[in-house]
């Protein structure tokens, strides 16, 4: 029924001009606007929508996951832009916030709104 439909995913946030600035301007992301929410434009074709909601509280999950080929390049490109990263009680991490315990190297970061966000060390895909 839902096979060939184009599902995307959103998450809301509390200030839709300072996620703009934070999605474009600091990760880098193509952003559109439209009808007073965003959509960001991923690599490959999908879309993540951005919502306003009144009383917003983050996830305390992971809303979105960037593969990267080299983590150390991306966390220092990403501190360099004003990303602090984060670091979770129970969760070794290294002086710049990159978990290596348990699955591919990961380290979290949060949107302006608090949602949080990683980047992954993964295998580029063809």
């Amino acid at each position: 029924m839902l096979k060939d439909s184009r599902a995307f995913s959103g998450f809301s946030v509390n200030d839709i001009p300072a996620a703009r600035r934070f999605y474009a301007d600091t990760l880098g992301l193509d952003v559109s606007e439209a009808n007073g929410r965003l959509t960001v434009h991923l690599a490959g074709g999908g879309t993540v929508l951005i919502y306003p909601k009144p009383h917003h509280e983050p996830a305390t999950y992971t809303v979105l996951n960037f593969p990267v080929a080299d983590i150390e390049a991306a966390v220092d490109g990403l501190i360099e832009r004003g990303v602090r990263f984060e670091r979770y009680e129970g969760m070794p991490t290294d002086d710049r916030g990159i978990f290596r315990a348990g699955g591919p190297p990961i380290a979290w970061f949060t949107d302006p709104a608090g949602n949080v966000l990683s980047v992954l060390e993964s295998e580029p895909q063809a």
